[in-house]
C-alpha cells in the first residue's frame, strides 16, 4: 500500500500544496491538489475520490480534475463519495452550473464526469478493493475522518478535526496514522475554535487510542508555521512521529 503525498499544507504557499492523498494511484483522500501535480496519465488512472469536508482547500482540485476529463474526452467516470453535507455543498454552491460546471451531468447524463455517492459514518464500504468507514470528527463544519483497510495494511485519515472521541475509539492496532496539526502551542484559543490541533492537543488525543499505531504521520501545517510546529512535535515525546510535507510517499 502506498500512500502519495500530492499536498499536506493547512494553507497554499510557495512549496505547499493543500491536502490530497493518492492511494495506490487510483483513490484520492481530499482533493485539495489534483492536476497541479498529476500527469494527464495519472489524473486518468483516479477512479474514487473519498472528501472529508468541503471546505475549498479539500476539495478545490475536484472541478478541475472534472474538467480535465471532459476536456481531454475521456470515458472516466469519478465516483466522489463524501457525508450528504458535503455533496449537498459541491451540488449547490461549487458545480453548480454558475460557479463551475456541474460535471454530474456533463458531458452527458449517462456518461458524467462525476457521480456523487454519499457515504454512511459508521458503516463500511468497499471502495476500490479498500474497505473504508468514515467517522464523525469535530470541525467547523460537518467532516468526517476515513478508516481505511486494505491487503497489505490499514491508516486512518483524520481530515481536519479537533478534540474528538470517536476517531480515536477506531485508531487502535492500525499500521498507520495520518493526523492534523495545524497551527503552533501558542495559537491553542484558535485552533480550538476552528476545530483544529496544535501539538499540545495532540499529544492528548493520541492519549485516548490504547493500541497507538507504530507509525503517525502529521498533515496539515499552516506553513507560516511549519518549522515551530516540527519543534514542537519533537518535544510531545511520541515515538514514530513525523511531519509530512508534499512529494513524500508512505509505504504501508
Amino acid at each position: 500500500m502506498k500512500i502519495r503525498v500530492l499536498g499536506c499544507a493547512g494553507a497554499e504557499f510557495p512549496g505547499f500544496n493543500p491536502p490530497a492523498f493518492l492511494l495506490d494511484g487510483t483513490v484520492l483522500l481530499d482533493a485539495g491538489t489534483t492536476g497541479a501535480v498529476l500527469t494527464a496519465a495519472e489524473q486518468e488512472r483516479i477512479s474514487h475520490i473519498l472528501l472529508t469536508h468541503a471546505h475549498l482547500d479539500h476539495v478545490r482540485g475536484l472541478p478541475f480534475l472534472a474538467d480535465n476529463i471532459v476536456v481531454a474526452n475521456r470515458q472516466q467516470t469519478l465516483q466522489v463519495l463524501a457525508i450528504p453535507e458535503v455533496v449537498d455543498v459541491l451540488r449547490h454552491h461549487l458545480m453548480n452550473g454558475l460557479l463551475w460546471p456541474d460535471f454530474s451531468s456533463i458531458p452527458t447524463r449517462d456518461m458524467p464526469a462525476i457521480v456523487y455517492r454519499h457515504i454512511v459514518p459508521g458503516e463500511s464500504l468497499l471502495v476500490a478493493g479498500y474497505t473504508v468507514e468514515a467517522v464523525p470528527v469535530h470541525h467547523s463544519v460537518p467532516a468526517v475522518g476515513y478508516v481505511v483497510r486494505g491487503k497489505w495494511g490499514s491508516f486512518l485519515y483524520s481530515g481536519d478535526t479537533g478534540p474528538t472521541d470517536r476517531l480515536w475509539a477506531v485508531a487502535s492496532g492500525l499500521d498507520a496514522l495520518v493526523v492534523e496539526v495545524s497551527f503552533p502551542n501558542e495559537m491553542e484559543a484558535l485552533a480550538l475554535t476552528t476545530g483544529h490541533l496544535t501539538s499540545r492537543l495532540l499529544a492528548g488525543e493520541l492519549a485516548k487510542v490504547r493500541d497507538l499505531p507504530p507509525r503517525i504521520f502529521i498533515t496539515h501545517p499552516k506553513p507560516q508555521y511549519y518549522d515551530r510546529i516540527r519543534y514542537e512535535l519533537a518535544d510531545c515525546g511520541i515515538p514514530h512521529l513525523e511531519l509530512l510535507h508534499d512529494g513524500m510517499t508512505i509505504e504501508l
